[in-house]
């Protein structure tokens, strides 16, 4: 995965220092309702299209440069589907960093599916029932978009010391 120049000179500041970062997820669907998927060239795993806001970017502009970037699919952002912290990562290098996911529900306008960087093994349009192996968290982001459901947030930690002036909903 490219590693975003701002996030280059973070590191020559912070070391290995853990960063909270945020990040976009897209689940993007053609007017077939498949879903498009890349595999990465980092993990050679199947993914939902994602990347990290460039500074002063909004997440909606993100994801849209992202999914163009990566896929040369054009795209809009119909809705936001989740707000989710992940849990920290080790990159091979030692960078350690925490993301807060904005996953957004997007639909295809234009462009062709390709692999259209560095970024991607190979990029392809999936059907539902046709989808490769991917983890627990996509599949879920996935069945986040086929609903009509409200933004899902994680549940506020209890009210307690450490929260001070945060309720609980």
């Amino acid at each position: 995965m490219a590693i975003p120049e701002f996030i280059r000179e973070i590191r020559e500041k912070a070391g290995d220092t853990l960063l909270f970062l945020p990040g976009v997820v897209t689940v993007v669907f053609d007017d077939r309702g498949r879903i498009l998927l890349n595999r990465r060239a980092d993990s050679g795993k199947w993914a939902l299209i994602s990347g990290i806001p460039d500074p002063g970017e909004q997440p909606a502009e993100a994801a849209v440069r992202e999914i163009e970037e990566e896929t040369g699919v054009h795209a809009v952002v119909e809705r936001v589907l989740s707000v989710f912290t992940n849990e920290p990562v080790t990159y091979p290098n030692g960078d350690r960093a925490q993301y807060i996911d904005i996953v957004l529900r997007c639909r295809a306008v234009g462009g062709e599916a390709r692999v259209n960087d560095d970024e991607s093994l190979d990029v392809g349009w999936f059907a539902l029932d046709e989808l490769p192996p991917l983890g627990p968290i996509a599949r879920g982001r996935i069945e986040l978009a086929l609903r009509d459901d409200p933004t899902w947030f994680a549940p506020a930690a209890p009210a307690g010391p450490a929260h001070r002036g945060y309720a609980a909903p």
